[in-house]
């Protein structure tokens, strides 16, 4: 009986944290979101989240920022600023993912979960008898 009392007081203490933070400020100044970029990174055949893949934001060819994946395979970007965005996903053993995003208003918020496909373990390049006619 008491943990249930317990449990109920915890829930509506978390509860009305969570209202007070979602509360718009008093003084009549709208809050600005910044941009953010979020999402995840799984495994395209297992659905597992895949944990340090590095996650590299580009704007006009030019490296923006960085960031790796945790170990639930999310991620995110703050302060990106308005602008086209060319996300790549790298991590040994798979496929480079790249993807295409514009962000157009300051208030705007990016979901973007992505599939990485494992490189196949063999090795495809011609050896020397190609080139050479042993007959």
């Amino acid at each position: 009986m008491k943990l249930k009392a317990l449990l109920i007081l915890v829930f509506a203490l978390v509860s009305s944290c969570a209202q007070a933070n979602a509360t718009p400020p008093s003084n009549g100044e709208e809050t600005i979101k910044k941009n953010d970029v979020v999402g995840g990174v799984f495994h395209s055949e297992t659905r597992k989240p895949l944990s340090n893949v590095s996650v590299t934001a580009f704007v006009a060819n030019k490296k923006e920022k960085v960031v790796l994946t945790d170990a639930t395979g999310a991620f995110s970007f703050n302060d990106l600023k308005p602008g086209t965005y060319r996300f790549v996903f790298e991590k040994d053993g798979f496929r480079r993912v790249s993807k295409e995003k514009t962000i157009t208003r300051v208030d705007e918020a990016l979901d973007l979960t992505v599939l990485l496909e494992e490189h196949s373990t063999y090795d495809f390049t011609p050896g020397p008898s190609h080139f050479f006619d042993f007959e």
